[in-house]
């Protein structure tokens, strides 16, 4: 499961990460994001927002570890959702999460 936080904090200092709702939906709706990931823990109103919004756009996402993992490997604090904007990391994520 680590596997793919360390991932989370290369892809965050790499800058190919956004965080916050509101920036999140916004990479959504302009189609930077190529995946969102969802803490386990996220509100149910965030998670419902953020997963509608992917169905829209048809951008894939995963519900993954909690908000302190997460928050964690960005080495932010209280985060429950992070987009990824880049297909190499997409990739790989989803290489780690889905096996």
């Amino acid at each position: 499961m680590s596997q793919y936080l360390n991932l989370l904090g290369l892809a965050q200092r790499a800058g190919k990460i956004s965080l916050g709702e509101d920036n999140i939906l916004n990479d959504i709706r302009s189609n930077q994001a190529t995946l969102v990931l969802i803490a386990s823990d996220a509100s149910s109103n965030t998670r419902k927002k953020l997963t509608d919004k992917c169905h829209s756009y048809q951008i894939p996402y995963r519900i993954v570890g909690n908000r302190e993992e997460i928050s964690h490997a960005l080495g932010k604090y209280d985060r429950v959702a992070a987009a990824i904007k880049d297909e190499g990391f997409t990739k790989k994520f989803l290489q780690l999460i889905d096996d």
